[in-house]
């Protein structure tokens, strides 16, 4: 009786009783594109980075913009289902990037049906596992599982008068990001990476990507996320590799896994042989230890959705009013089961009825986590990484026990973190859309509609991402990285393939180990040991003028105003940039001849043009002291 109570207190903004246009054509066409778009800009952006941002906050002021500029729409329900649409392209971009372009670095010629029926599959099991969920976890459970990004959102959609200001925002930086990102990697106009030495410091190097996306990344995480990604850096790069080069100068032969004496190599070719190994033992084992940290919740998890089934014996029916209506459950356990089936047997994938079951379970175990995780700590703050990790190795491990092992045993094993992965994105952003459709009132059946229609567009174009990306940049390249993928790459060849310099990698996860008793948080840290320090180096500084925004505001009106504009500026720069990037992949695809070196060879220019960007974001930032927060 006492939940009842509590739910029945709560009013949505939108009443149940009243109907808006929801669910609408306009809002199908316009959230496919967004979808399309945003989901090209995060795959970018994992490759580059590891690291994906949310796009809800962004889509719901761009939806707003277009339905009430250019459609005359006002309907709050509408630009609430356009913003779910495009968080699905987040997620099925972040779910690809973190693991399939490990197939395009062992050579394979990947199909686009692959990655599709990999993304899709996720993305549809994503859907439907956490529609059981939402009862439990959005509804009962409001007063104590915020869902930051979802109720950030819905305030973003109740105050949309706004919108016009905001679009504003994201728009420059959009502008700014690209025209800055096709000058530097297009046209070549300037270098874009910024590089020294140090010194009587053999092998030290420092340098700088002078990328938008990288600035407005920092301003997003803010400066202790940077700060320590910045410390992994520097820990490799000033600290590492000249330590390597200075004990193995004198020795003439090659230590594996280099081909290569290391007094031969220069500090990429230690970071390319070395650094990289060591990086992804921290990584994994950072990603290890932050699951471990999370499984109370987990536990807790588990037994409190048990509860729940258990007090609505058996059933989970929502009620019979427009805003409790899910999409029916025998619907969702037939699309499950269907699905699973469909992965047992599919020759595409050749996972077989293991791959299957482990999908099953780990599916039902990890959604139930990652939709509760992200209802206290945010998207991103889930152990996406870490849980996807664990579905490889104990995959992995299963497939050896049972014969399965070389090439093929090291691909399935990774499709079968890959559609995890996927499935724990999805389910993770569709949680905090179905929060905050419940404060604006929108009818839930409609978002889960919508959500799978965003998946199914997503899926259909992030193949041809992947393909173009490798084509023009090749992943695992020190331009396109791709470190959450070549890290599970990495991890599926020691359980099941080739031999691997376990020496390095153990001293990475010692590395992770020491730095948890740093207080630090060692995933963060060894992502920047396996990312070169130049990609740090501009996260940091956006973190650093996030630090000083926050410094300088005298009240948390004025800060909330200004970190407002400044999230939704840099979110442009990001989305810019990362759009602009896939369109010079694409070109040189085509054939056109892209300049091969910068024009201008100076370090001096784009170091100078990279501050002058960073100053224009605090002047955005800092201008919403007296506009906004009054």
């Amino acid at each position: 009786m006492s939940n009842n109570s509590k739910e029945s207190k709560f009013v949505p903004y939108v009443s149940a009783s009243k109907s808006l246009p929801e669910l609408t054509v306009t809002a199908i066409i316009l959230g496919i594109i967004l979808a399309i778009v945003f989901g090209a800009a995060n795959a970018y952006l994992g490759l580059l980075i590891g690291l994906t941002v949310s796009a809800s906050i962004p889509a719901a002021v761009i939806s707003m913009a277009i339905l009430r500029g250019v459609f005359r729409r006002d309907s709050i329900l509408e630009n609430n289902i356009v913003q779910t649409m495009t968080t699905a392209g987040e997620a099925i971009g972040a779910g690809a990037v973190f693991t399939i372009p490990a197939l395009f670095m062992w050579d394979m010629d990947v199909s686009q049906a692959f990655i599709i029926f990999v993304v899709l599959t996720g993305g549809f099991l994503g859907v439907f596992m956490m529609v059981p969920l939402r009862q439990l976890l959005i509804v009962r459970e409001h007063e104590t599982l915020p869902y930051p990004e979802g109720t950030a959102c819905a305030e973003v959609l109740k105050s949309g008068e706004k919108g016009g200001t905001s679009a504003k925002l994201i728009g420059a930086g959009l502008i700014i990001g690209g025209v800055v990102k096709g000058l530097g990697d297009g046209f070549k106009l300037f270098k874009t990476e910024v590089e020294t030495g140090i010194t009587n410091f053999k092998n030290a190097v420092v340098g700088l990507d002078a990328f938008p996306s990288l600035l407005g990344v920092g301003y997003i995480i803010g400066p202790r996320v940077a700060g320590q990604m910045l410390g992994g850096g520097l820990l490799a790069w000033v600290v590492l590799i000249p330590a390597i080069s200075f004990f193995g100068s004198s020795n003439g032969t090659a230590i594996f896994p280099s081909e290569v004496p290391i007094g031969e190599l220069d500090a990429w070719g230690i970071w390319d042989n070395y650094i990289r190994y060591i990086g992804a033992g921290a990584v994994a084992t950072g990603g290890l230890i932050t699951l471990i940290k999370t499984l109370p919740i987990l536990f807790s998890s588990v037994i409190d959705t048990l509860k729940g089934v258990k007090a609505n014996k058996g059933q989970l029916k929502a009620g019979s009013i427009r805003t409790e209506k899910d999409i029916p459950a025998k619907y969702v356990w037939l699309g499950i089961i269907i699905v699973i089936i469909i992965i047992a047997f599919a020759p595409i994938t050749d996972v077989g009825i293991i791959g299957a079951v482990a999908i099953a379970i780990f599916g039902f175990l990890f959604v139930t986590v990652a939709s509760r995780v992200v209802g206290i700590v945010g998207s991103s703050s889930s152990p996406v990484s870490g849980m996807t990790i664990a579905t490889l190795l104990i995959v992995a491990i299963v497939y050896k026990a049972t014969g399965f092992t070389g090439t093929q045993g090291m691909v399935a094993a990774l499709t079968v973190a890959a559609i995890i992965c996927t499935a724990l994105a999805v389910s993770g952003d569709v949680s905090q859309d179905l929060k905050t459709g419940y404060i604006v009132g929108g009818t839930p059946w409609k978002q889960q509609v919508a959500m799978m229609i965003g998946v199914v567009a997503s899926a259909s174009v992030i193949g041809f991402i992947l393909v173009l990306m490798d084509n023009a940049y090749t992943m695992g390249s020190a331009e396109l990285p791709a470190p959450k993928a070549a890290l599970m790459k990495i991890l599926a060849e020691g359980v099941l393939g080739g031999d691997l310099p376990w020496t390095l990698i153990f001293i990475g996860a010692a590395i992770a180990i020491t730095l948890e008793f740093f207080g630090l948080n060692s995933l963060v840290v060894a992502v920047g040991i396996y990312l070169p320090v130049h990609t740090s180096a501009p996260i940091m500084i956006g973190g650093f003028i996030r630090f000083f925004i926050e410094f300088f505001s005298k009240t948390k009106e004025a800060l909330k105003a200004r970190v407002d504009r400044g999230v939704l500026f840099a979110s442009g720069l990001i989305a810019g940039e990362s759009l602009i990037g896939v369109l010079i992949a694409i070109l040189i695809a085509a054939g056109v001849q892209v300049p091969a070196a910068a024009k201008l060879a100076s370090n001096l220019l784009p170091f100078l043009l990279f501050l002058a960007l960073a100053g224009l974001l605090w002047y955005v930032s800092s201008k919403g002291k007296k506009e906004d927060a009054s």
